[in-house]
């Protein structure tokens, strides 16, 4: 199999023209894909090309992007896109761009860009289509097992939060008892827990009994560590330093590691609450589990512990439930794209503080299903780090598909 790879020009294996426009104006209700710079980024109600397809940013921070569509879809300007495929395998022409680095052949104008005929001489070796779709195939069959996984994760989720939010914020089980309704999607044991009448708080009407309190007071909110270049190690060597990214995206290549030891309280283990407080509103104040074993704690970050008035599940629950809230708050302060939530902001805002009985019986109804979110994140990590190893040693050809299939089916 091994003199089925060839030696040749990525111009010889696809070639690639530049995107259409399609402002906001023109664009109309629909179900086909606009892929720009960084992928799909909306929809429209005609393509311009067929797919399967390939686009690949091509300016600015988008250099080397590379997305795939499985549908005829709409390419912006903002990408370049696959117009032949010259008889190669789509996706395995998709896994293979990715591999190339793309983003260091800027073609040297004012406005970095990625300029295809710049990169058409560029030499390459790649498979024969054969092995091309075997190790699509395979690559594909990890991304899809990471897609549903992750899905997975959000619907256990999505579940924990509802019944977070009909119990703590709609308080559903008081309401259908002041009707003389018996309450839904629990027994008898559970409704018994809930009163039948409200009393007036801080927070307006809470059932009789609870209280109103201020977030801050239901967990220890502890920040992490301002760590500097004078900190970290040479090489992966010590505890990894735990930032924004790495909440997002696990332990990468481009985490920073240290051996210098800047106290306890910035030391974070397996499945701790993390709280990002800064950052884009949008898409950096977030909670998340972290799954990335024993790490040191950077600055930005609340480690969140219980401090006996609340259990982990419902704290962790609280705080994704008040996140449009805590975006709202760091919009409100942004400057330069960014925002945050502050401990004065956690004492402000007041939440409900329940009976200790209705409190540890969701735990014990919602705990499990948060040991299985962070089950699948952590297995959506491994499959995501057994790819991103497989991706560019199948891709050169110094692993071959057999041994390949045997390192994925290890693990699934």
């Amino acid at each position: 199999m091994a003199s089925e790879w060839r030696d040749t020009t990525l111009g010889e294996v696809i070639r690639l023209q530049r995107g259409h426009d399609l402002p906001d104006s023109s664009r109309r209700p629909g179900n086909v894909p606009i892929l720009g710079s960084f992928g799909i980024t909306g929809e429209h109600d005609e393509p311009r090309t067929k797919g399967p397809g390939v686009t690949v940013g091509r300016s600015g921070a988008s250099i080397g992007v590379v997305a795939f569509s499985a549908v005829d879809f709409w390419p912006l300007n903002t990408c370049l896109y696959v117009t032949d495929f010259q008889g190669n395998d789509p996706k395995f022409c998709f896994y293979w761009l990715k591999t190339l680095n793309l983003a260091s052949f800027d073609s040297g104008s004012a406005q970095p860009s990625l300029n295809r005929n710049y990169i058409y001489h560029l030499p390459v070796r790649i498979p024969g289509v054969q092995e091309q779709s075997e190790i699509a195939k395979l690559l594909d069959g990890l991304d899809e097992s990471i897609r549903l996984k992750a899905e997975t994760k959000k619907t256990l989720e999505t579940v924990a939060r509802t019944i977070f939010k009909s119990w703590f914020v709609d308080f559903d089980p008081v309401r259908a008892k002041a009707e003389g309704r018996e309450p839904e999607g629990m027994d008898a044991a559970t409704a018994a827990l809930f009163p039948s009448t409200f009393a007036e708080s801080q927070l307006g009407a809470l059932p009789e009994g609870w209280a109103a309190m201020p977030l801050y007071e239901i967990a220890n909110f502890s920040n992490g560590a301002a760590y500097r270049d004078i900190h970290f190690s040479p090489r992966t060597e010590g505890l990894p330093v735990i930032k924004i990214a790495e909440l997002k995206a696990g332990v990468t290549e481009s985490t920073k590691f240290t051996e210098t030891d800047l106290g306890e309280r910035y030391r974070i283990e397996q499945d701790e609450v993390l709280f990002s407080w800064s950052g884009n509103p949008d898409t950096s104040i977030d909670t998340f589990i972290w799954d990335g074993g024993p790490a040191w704690l950077n600055q930005h970050i609340f480690r969140v512990r219980e401090n006996g008035m609340a259990p982990r599940a419902s704290i962790y629950i609280q705080l994704k439930t008040l996140r449009p809230k805590f975006a709202e708050i760091a919009r409100d302060k942004q400057t330069t794209g960014l925002g945050h939530v502050t401990i004065a902001d956690l004492k402000r805002l007041m939440v409900c503080k329940p009976t200790t009985e209705v409190t540890l019986r969701f735990d014990e109804i919602v705990s499990p299903i948060l040991e299985k979110v962070a089950s699948n994140q952590l297995t959506c990590r491994v499959l995501a780090s057994i790819r991103d190893s497989l991706l560019p040693r199948l891709i050169s050809g110094k692993l071959r598909m057999p041994d390949a299939e045997k390192l994925v089916e290890a693990v699934l």
